[in-house]
């Protein structure tokens, strides 16, 4: 990873942070900000440490809280839509720092309309997370387009 051409992003939880830093996760969790930062540095790339209130980090230090986002994110594959937001955005040409931080919002934008549709996080599954962000993006653009 360190060594490669291309550039990169990683979307690791504490877990697999833990692992990629060497360290446990309890020192992962007593300082997020830290561990983001000191991933990005170490391999040269975007990151978002996932988990409440997601930290996204840049090699060149900036980083951003994400504020958007629930519990209903803990299920299993969310991990993989959030990739798949990034990667479709990536591939309309946005820079990977503008596509990591519209990815991780709408993801835990769109889990946040779910978790009021639904009365609360459980039960919610990755798959509904897709049609979600599909319906929010449309009234972010309608709101900035009214008349279309």
């Amino acid at each position: 990873l360190q060594a490669r051409k291309a550039p990169a992003i990683l979307t690791p939880h504490p877990a697999e942070a833990a692992r990629l830093l060497n360290t446990s996760v309890t020192e992962i969790q007593r300082n997020r900000l830290e561990a983001a930062r000191n991933l990005a540095r170490e391999f040269n790339c975007a990151v978002v440490l996932k988990g409440a209130g997601s930290i996204c980090a840049f090699p060149n230090g900036h980083c951003h809280f994400n504020t958007s986002g629930n519990p209903g994110l803990s299920s299993a594959g969310t991990g993989d839509v959030l990739s798949g937001f990034l990667g479709a955005l990536l591939v309309q040409g946005l820079p990977p720092e503008n596509a990591l931080l519209l990815a991780v919002y709408l993801h835990g934008a769109a889990a946040d309309v779910l978790l009021k549709q639904q009365n609360g996080p459980l039960g919610m599954v990755a798959s509904e997370i897709i049609p979600a962000a599909r319906n929010l993006l449309n009234c972010w653009i309608e709101e900035e387009n009214p008349g279309w």
